[in-house]
């Protein structure tokens, strides 16, 4: 009973809820079988383990075994062979490269870089200031990307800092901006565009209006420039009735090997000490999928909380290569999301972008994604799309 946020934090432990470490399972498959047994009541399993696992089971003095027979799917040892027999996944041939800032993953048709870097340095944060015209956020990680490419199509889709901040609002906010207008907000612009600021605007750049709070609905993007225009395949609504458009959430809980893991933050601020706001991007690579996680968390203090979660999922055995992106947003005002605090007085969980996205996604839609804190923001909502390579 555990979601896919949960299940991808647990990349470093094999056997994901069911705690079976990745050598046991190894173990265990060289001694565990089953046997259907009929039976006029229940379908039951005959569950054989070895000896040194016995408790309180039938001695057997024939093999170093112990036999039990139980309840399909009813106890705690049903549970574990189903974990055990779901991480007998056939491992597929691959090929992991590590440089000191950047890791890759060759596997099946598709190559994969992950490239993670310190804060960008100052006349890197320059650079890029001058040319989105906007004041960047405390923590900009300008060099860090994630890749994805269909070397037989020459597909590729990536996530960097630029092209995030880019779909940050600059100018005066409309509707549909999702616009946070507090009595702080201008007096925190100044501090950060003013003379005395760490790192203020060029003088060759006007300052100018902009979403104070970074919000994003940025997906990642299509590098095009590596396709003929008139080949380049494009995204097309998901079908609800095909089950191939839906993203699995049975495979991705299931405690299956993680082939490659990588985190990489893209931008944080803390909003002159009045919040946070950032994008994280993460991504796994299982035996039979990819899995990809970008997830914009802001936090205004006491007025609201917003999330922007952008899942993108391709199963290998998809004939053609098939690729699932859904979006979705939510929001919802600072107290509401404060009333499921487990102790009232300790306000850390809202510091943490896995609460503030549980709470926001267990309110009931009409609050969360149609309502929200009353900002009217675009992001709100669920949008499912698909991509088909040739």
């Amino acid at each position: 009973d555990f979601d896919t946020e949960s299940r991808i934090d647990d990349h470093k432990s094999c056997g994901g809820a069911s705690g079976v470490d990745e050598r046991e399972i190894s173990i265990q498959l060289s001694v565990v079988y089953v046997q259907l047994k009929p039976s006029t009541e229940e379908t039951n399993f005959e569950f054989r383990q070895p000896s040194h696992r016995r408790q309180q089971r039938r001695a057997v003095t024939t093999a170093p075994y112990t036999t039990t027979t139980i309840d399909r799917l009813s106890t705690p040892q049903a549970s574990y062979f189903q974990a055990i027999m779901s991480a007998a996944v056939a491992v597929p041939q691959h090929k992991l490269l590590e440089s000191p800032n950047s890791r890759s993953i060759e596997v099946f048709d598709w190559f994969i870089t992950a490239s993670t870097n310190p804060i960008s340095n100052a006349p890197d944060c320059d650079a890029l200031q001058a040319s989105l015209g906007l004041p960047l956020p405390e923590m900009t990680f300008g060099s860090n990307y994630l890749t994805l490419e269909h070397r037989p199509s020459g597909w590729k889709y990536s996530f960097n800092t630029s092209s995030a901040l880019k779909a940050v609002k600059n100018g005066e906010l409309g509707e549909g901006d999702g616009g946070v207008k507090v009595g702080y907000a201008d007096k925190w612009l100044e501090s950060r565009t003013g003379s005395s600021s760490l790192l203020p605007m060029p003088k060759t750049v006007p300052t100018k209006p902009y979403d104070w709070t970074y919000t994003t609905v940025y997906t990642g993007h299509d590098d095009v420039e590596t396709l003929d225009s008139g080949l380049a395949p494009s995204w097309i609504p998901g079908d609800p009735e095909d089950q191939s458009h839906a993203i699995p959430l049975a495979e991705l809980t299931r405690p299956d090997p993680i082939l490659f893991y990588a985190e990489i933050p893209l931008f944080e601020d803390e909003l002159h000490d009045n919040g946070s706001s950032n994008l994280l991007v993460r991504i796994r690579v299982m035996p039979t999928c990819i899995f990809i996680l970008a997830r914009f968390t802001l936090r205004v203090d006491n007025v609201l909380f917003r999330t922007h979660d952008t899942r993108i999922y391709h199963s290998f055995a998809s004939k053609p290569p098939l690729i699932v992106r859904e979006t979705s947003g939510w929001e919802a005002p600072y107290d509401r999301v404060r009333r499921q605090l487990p102790k009232r007085d300790d306000l850390t969980p809202l510091t943490d972008p896995m609460f503030i996205a549980k709470v926001l996604t267990g309110l009931p839609s009409q609050v969360s994604q149609k309502e929200g804190a009353n900002t009217r923001w675009r992001g709100l909502g669920t949008k499912s799309e698909v991509i088909v390579l040739s």
